[in-house]
């Protein structure tokens, strides 16, 4: 298992992650993002990115949920 830290846009469809934790520059977006159920701890894989990367697709918890490049970058991962 490799424990660096990542980024959404650092992994490939079908890889999975685990939430690590969140960028200082995203206080504004890490309430909607820990509402949307993206704790620390949760572990999530890749379904698929838009044809130009914006947005990506993810599925944890049962669900599918879809982010923008900008609520991605927040988030702190990694690989599983």
């Amino acid at each position: 298992m490799d424990m660096r830290i990542f980024s959404l846009k650092d992994l490939a469809i079908g890889d999975k992650g685990r939430v690590t934790g969140f960028s200082k520059q995203g206080r504004a977006y890490r309430k909607r993002l820990l509402a949307m159920g993206l704790t620390p701890g949760t572990e999530f894989s890749i379904v698929r990115f838009a044809p130009l990367g914006d947005p990506v697709e993810i599925a944890l918890r049962g669900f599918s949920l879809t982010l923008r490049k900008n609520e991605a970058d927040i988030l702190s991962i990694e690989k599983v």
